[in-house]
């Protein structure tokens, strides 16, 4: 599924390289690796599963998402990005909890799937390399239980990103 035209880069250039390099987590191989997660999740084209519980452009899960707060973010070397994650939250819709920022509030959603990566035990490929990009996505993001696969065509997804 390819994005609208304009939209890759712009999602690159005004959400993710900013956001990533406001929570201090930012460079080539991780912009293009965001990127290429929103696309293989959605086409960059959905804010929730259709049927499922994934919310977001990256399609995350709420128990992921509380998970990374619970048993991730608590760690005294995350504090500078624990305190830039409350920073992007915005104060809408009153009273709902954090998963729901996933849908509506891109920068927060863009950093909550980048520390997804980061806590995952694997190196992230080189900013040009599409196939290890989209490997690192199914075993580290998308998991071996998810519908996405390192085939041609989400590899071609992946190489789109790096292209935007």
């Amino acid at each position: 599924m390819t994005a609208p035209p304009g939209l890759l880069a712009d999602l690159k250039a005004r959400v993710i390289a900013p956001t990533l390099a406001f929570i201090g987590l930012g460079g080539p191989a991780a912009v293009n690796l965001l990127a290429g997660i929103a696309l293989a999740e959605t086409g960059c084209r959905a804010l929730v599963q259709d049927g499922g519980p994934a919310m977001g452009l990256w399609q995350m899960e709420p128990f992921t998402h509380d998970d990374i707060w619970v048993t991730f973010l608590p760690a005294p070397r995350l504090s500078s990005i624990r305190s830039r994650l409350l920073a992007l939250q915005a104060g809408w819709p009153a009273g709902s909890d954090r998963a729901t920022q996933l849908i509506g509030n891109l920068p927060y959603a863009c950093a909550m799937a980048r520390l997804k990566c980061y806590r995952a035990p694997d190196p992230l490929p080189g900013a040009d390399d599409a196939a290890g990009q989209c490997r690192f996505w199914k075993t580290n993001y998308n998991t071996a239980l998810g519908a996405g696969d390192v085939d041609p065509q989400h590899v071609a997804l992946f190489a789109q990103a790096i292209e935007a």
